[in-house]
């Protein structure tokens, strides 16, 4: 678990994965949150189910690296978004992370916090050297996430900005 000063950010487990996907309130639940209405796309149910539930149940490495972390807003009792590290650090101490703020939390910094929590946690973290993380170049407000948060775009192709932090 990490905190920040607006958020509580867990590292879901393999059963909590299972019942987030089933966007029923069960998790909400389970984690005595306020219900929301959350939704799941289908790019991020097609990860979930064929990468993320998959390397959460490998014994052999650490869970952390591969499971959906969500952010809780103190204030609220209630998941406000999501952060996913997609597997282990690569031979250059490089994670890669991915991440989406629901509907009605967009525009008050919650992602902002969130990275910025999960680059803190990342410093503890003997293996990893550096973060890395893609953005569309449509999508302003991820990018700036990025910026905020020291990130350097290191380069792009036609659609996405590439960016990296050291750690």
């Amino acid at each position: 678990m990490i905190s920040t000063a607006r958020l509580i950010i867990i590292p879901l487990t393999y059963d909590q994965l299972v019942k987030y996907v089933k966007c029923d309130n069960s998790l909400e639940k389970e984690l005595n949150l306020n219900p929301n209405s959350r939704t799941i796309s289908d790019e991020l149910k097609e990860a979930l189910e064929n990468t993320i539930l998959p390397n959460v149940t490998d014994k052999s490495q650490n869970y952390l690296f591969s499971t959906l972390w969500t952010a809780i807003s103190i204030a609220d009792n209630s998941m406000v978004g999501d952060l996913c590290i997609v597997g282990q650090p690569n031979q250059l101490g490089e994670i890669e992370i991915g991440y989406g703020t629901y509907d009605e939390y967009q525009g008050k910094g919650y992602m902002t916090e969130m990275v910025g929590g999960i680059i803190e946690w990342a410093k503890t973290q003997s293996l990893v050297k550096s973060i890395i993380a893609s953005t569309e170049k449509s999508n302003l407000a991820s990018y700036k996430v990025l910026e905020k948060n020291n990130f350097i775009q290191v380069s792009e192709t036609p659609d996405l900005y590439n960016w990296k932090l050291g750690l």
